[in-house]
């Protein structure tokens, strides 16, 4: 029986571990190097079938941009497919947006993930990630599904070991543009290369976010956040391009080891501000909807 419809689609966030600038390319697109770890503040999402051609979302939270990232991706897939079925889009929005989380990467990633099973294409995983990489470069990540050391413009993923951990991430109401952020002269991007092994070698304390300067620059929220994570949990930085900030709050994602409160943390959070305590996820929930 052909399916109608798909419910409550996982679509998780993503941190930085760290974030490198280590050049820049002749188009002007910056050279990254990036640990990506999953993480479980999701967004979900509900795909029904539209046998008009049709395709639209509805939001469950606050309006979303008229036209995001999940409808540029159903149109593309649509597209490339040859498809003449539509989809209706329910977004259930949790990740907070302009946050350096991938939200809406995520979401566009859940996308075609979901409408690869629900209009029946069993496409497998590369031909998803070419479709993935038009949308934005954080979006093969999703679709890859795995924690991935990112090399490129973000388009060059390796899988790689992440320990488990917990992380509480706090998110300031600033919302930070990422072209400010990229054209600060406050960015530096001659960061030297590194390696996967060297990462590996010290995954807690590798590394920095060669952004952060710049975006503390530009709102002095995102020092406030990682004064505060640091004060009750220990050393912090920023994910992405910004605003919300991580501290590792203990190793193992299953046990309390009494390595912060994560509670007294969140009830001094001023007005406005949004924090979580967050498990890492070793593979995206929806993997196994796409065959490498």
């Amino acid at each position: 029986m052909a399916l109608t419809a798909l419910y409550d689609l996982p679509a998780p966030a993503k941190i930085n571990l760290f974030l490198h600038v280590v050049g820049r390319r002749a188009d002007g697109y910056h050279l990254l190097q990036s640990a990506f770890v999953l993480i479980d503040w999701m967004d979900s999402l509900h795909l029904e079938l539209r046998r008009d051609g049709g395709i639209g979302r509805v939001d469950l939270g606050a309006a979303l941009p008229e036209d995001d990232l999940c409808l540029r991706a159903a149109r593309a897939l649509q597209q490339a497919s040859g498809c003449h079925s539509g989809v209706q889009i329910t977004l259930d929005k949790r990740v907070p947006w302009g946050a350096g989380l991938g939200g809406g990467s995520s979401d566009a990633a859940t996308v075609l993930l979901g409408l690869n099973r629900l209009w029946g294409l069993h496409w497998p995983r590369q031909r998803l990630l070419e479709i993935g990489l038009t949308l934005g470069a954080d979006v093969p990540f999703f679709i890859g599904g795995r924690n991935a050391w990112v090399e490129g413009i973000g388009e060059q993923l390796t899988p790689v070991p992440i320990e488990p951990r917990r992380y509480l991430l706090v998110k300031p109401p600033v919302a930070i543009p990422t072209q400010a952020i990229f054209s600060s002269p406050l960015l530096r991007r001659d960061t030297a290369p590194t390696t996967m092994a060297v990462f590996l070698a010290d995954q807690d304390h590798f590394g920095v976010n060669n952004l952060q300067a710049a975006a503390a620059a530009f709102s002095a929220q995102v020092d406030e956040a990682i004064e505060l994570l640091e004060r009750h949990v220990g050393p912090a930085r920023m994910t992405g391009s910004g605003s919300a900030v991580f501290a590792c709050a203990g190793g193992n994602p299953g046990a309390d080891d009494g390595s912060s409160d994560p509670g007294q943390v969140l009830a001094t959070l001023p007005q406005g501000w949004i924090g979580r305590m967050c498990r890492s996820l070793e593979v995206h929930p929806l993997h196994g909807w796409a065959k490498d």
